[in-house]
C-alpha cells in the first residue's frame, strides 16, 4: 500500500490556511426617539430635577439670577403626573440648581454651599460651605460621596461626612456643568466647549464627544449611549463612538436632563415650565 506523507512545515501551513468563522460584528445601536409626554407649569426659573420616594420629582427654582443671594429660591415637589404637591417642599435658599440624594438626604447646590433636607420630611438638616466656589451648579452621588460642579472655576468637589474637598480641577473643564455617577466613572458636560466627557475615580478625563453649544445635563439610555441637553434649546443623543444626533432644537431656555428609566425630565427656565419625554428605540 502507497503511502504519501507531507513535511511537516507543509502540514503546518495548510493548517494556517484553514479560516475560523468569523466573529458576527456587534449590531450598531439605533438612534432613539424622543416622544413629549406632557409639560408641567407654574414654576419660577426651574433649574434641577431629583427623584423622590413616591415616584415624583423634585423641582429646584432659582426665582431669578442664579448667582444672588436673596433667599428667594425653593424646591417644589411634584407628583408622577406633573402635579405641583408642595411648592415650598424647601425654601428660603438662594438660588438652587443641582440636586443629588444619597442615603435619605437630598443635596442641593446653592451658589457655593450645598444645602441637605431629609428626602421623608424636608427637614433642613444644614449646609456645607465650599470656600471658593464661584457658581456651584450640578450634583451627583457617586461613590458613596457627592460631587458638585463650579461652572465659575472649572472644578469639582468631593463631600463625604460634610466636609467638602476639591477633588478635580482641569483647563478642560471650563464651564463644567452637569455631573452623572456611572459605576466606575463619572460622565461630565461643560458649556464652553460642548463636550461629553468620562471621567475616572482617580480623575483621569477622557473625551467622549464635543460640539454641543453649551453642554448641561446628562442621562443615560436604555440600552446604550448619552442623552444631553444644551441650555439654549437642544437635546442631544451621543452614540457610544461619540456622534452627536440632535434630537430637538427649539428656542426654549431650557437647563438641565435628567433620565429615570424611559422618562425624561427637562426643566425650562425661560418658560417657567418642565418638559416630559419617552425615549425609545
Amino acid at each position: 500500500m502507497l503511502r504519501r506523507f507531507l513535511p511537516i512545515t507543509a502540514i503546518v501551513l495548510a493548517a494556517g490556511c484553514v479560516q475560523a468563522p468569523a466573529e458576527p460584528e456587534a449590531a450598531a445601536l439605533s438612534i432613539p426617539n424622543i416622544e413629549q409626554a406632557w409639560i408641567a407649569e407654574g414654576f419660577e426659573s426651574p433649574e434641577g430635577v431629583a427623584a423622590t420616594p413616591d415616584g415624583g420629582y423634585f423641582i429646584s427654582n432659582v426665582v431669578g439670577e442664579g448667582s444672588v443671594k436673596d433667599g428667594d429660591g425653593y424646591i417644589a415637589h411634584l407628583s408622577p403626573d406633573g402635579v405641583i404637591t408642595k411648592r415650598y417642599w424647601a425654601a428660603k435658599l438662594d438660588a438652587p440648581k443641582g440636586m443629588a440624594v444619597l442615603d435619605g438626604a437630598l443635596y442641593a447646590t446653592d451658589i457655593d454651599n450645598v444645602v441637605m433636607f431629609g428626602v421623608a420630611d424636608g427637614k433642613r438638616l444644614g449646609k456645607v460651605r465650599i470656600e471658593g466656589a464661584k457658581f456651584l451648579n450640578d450634583a451627583t452621588a457617586w461613590n458613596g460621596a457627592i460631587y458638585v460642579s463650579d461652572s465659575g472655576d472649572a472644578a469639582i468637589y468631593r463631600i463625604s461626612d460634610g466636609v467638602a474637598e476639591l477633588w478635580l480641577q482641569d483647563e478642560r473643564l471650563a464651564g463644567v456643568n452637569g455631573l452623572l455617577g456611572d459605576g466606575d466613572r463619572m460622565l461630565v458636560s461643560t458649556m464652553t466647549t460642548g463636550s461629553l466627557f468620562s471621567v475616572t475615580a482617580e480623575g483621569v478625563l477622557s473625551e467622549i464627544a464635543s460640539g454641543m453649544e453649551n453642554a448641561d445635563g446628562i442621562g443615560l439610555v436604555p440600552g446604550g449611549g448619552y442623552l444631553v441637553s444644551s441650555w439654549p434649546g437642544q437635546i442631544h443623543y451621543v452614540g457610544e463612538d461619540g456622534v452627536v444626533t440632535t434630537l430637538f432644537d427649539e428656542e426654549i431656555s431650557q437647563n438641565d436632563l435628567t433620565v429615570i428609566g424611559d422618562t425624561v425630565i427637562v426643566p425650562n427656565w425661560g418658560q417657567n415650565t418642565l418638559t416630559v419625554w419617552k425615549v425609545s428605540r
